[in-house]
């Protein structure tokens, strides 16, 4: 069969070049980045900080929000024990693959002691150290994705850095606006939703994966969905547990077992024994 402009022959089935896909996403991008222009500044909500269970428990003030936390701290130490000690060229079949897996690990460890900081004492100024490492995270797991996918080189060098760095600047511009009484998470929200509606496209144009296997991936997105729903009905689960736990609680739990899953995704699910 010949080719097409622009197009692959395969069969009676017609594929896209790897640059048109690249395009595709750069146009979700341009299409995200110019919606979220249009939307008016988005100020952070005082009544965000008024969580459904603020008991002190062993002197710690808001214990379970607080202590729930620690869930990020051990999945970020086993996740850095596999992927910067010995098993690490069991893992990776190139050395840089590691990186954007251990600034996500960094970051996931840095969650659990930026969210007990704010949890201690909630209120905006905090809530930026709670926010940033999360941002660092997002932003290095994304670029694994991106470089397991699409382009090693680009993903690992240079990719990983700049997302950060935009992660970290989108931060920056909130925590300024917020100082100038003017708020606006814009660009903070733009910075987690654009990752999440990208990914499953990613996964659909670039199907072939070595580290990034769909089947733990699914998980990662279901928990991290019901991390999401946790925290939106924090006082419902309160009183639905009889006052045993909140919702945010279990949501660092469960988002805490998101982090599990990308680790069981890189250093071998069964989706990758034998390869």
């Amino acid at each position: 069969p010949g080719k097409t402009k622009g197009l692959t022959a395969r069969g009676n089935d017609m594929t896209l070049t790897k640059q048109q896909r690249i395009a595709i996403l750069l146009a979700l991008f341009a299409v995200t980045l110019v919606g979220a222009s249009f939307v008016p500044p988005i100020p952070q909500d005082p009544d965000y900080h008024q969580f459904a269970d603020m008991r002190p428990l062993w002197g710690i003030p808001n214990f379970g929000d607080t202590i729930s936390n620690a869930g990020f701290l051990v999945v970020s130490l086993m996740g850095l024990w596999s992927l910067l000690g010995s098993r690490r060229r069991a893992i990776f079949t190139e050395g840089p693959d590691a990186t954007p897996y251990a600034v996500f690990f960094t970051g996931v460890g840095l969650v659990a002691a930026g969210s007990a900081y704010y949890h201690l004492v909630p209120d905006t100024d905090r809530l930026f150290w709670d926010r940033l490492p999360m941002t660092v995270a997002f932003m290095a797991l994304f670029a694994a994705i991106v470089a397991d996918r699409i382009d090693r080189p680009f993903g690992n060098r240079w990719l990983l850095p700049i997302l950060v760095a935009i992660g970290i600047a989108s931060l920056l511009y909130w925590n300024w606006s917020e100082g100038q009484g003017r708020g606006d998470l814009r660009w903070y929200a733009m910075v987690q939703f654009y990752p999440m509606l990208a990914l499953p496209v990613i996964c659909w144009l670039f199907p072939k994966s070595h580290y990034t296997g769909g089947g733990q991936l699914i998980w990662v997105i279901v928990w991290y969905g019901i991390a999401k729903v946790l925290e939106h009905f924090d006082g419902p689960v309160l009183a639905l547990l009889g006052g045993a736990v909140s919702g945010h609680s279990l949501k660092h739990l469960a988002a805490a077992i998101a982090t599990y899953h990308v680790l069981r995704m890189v250093t071998g699910t069964p989706e990758r024994v034998g390869h």
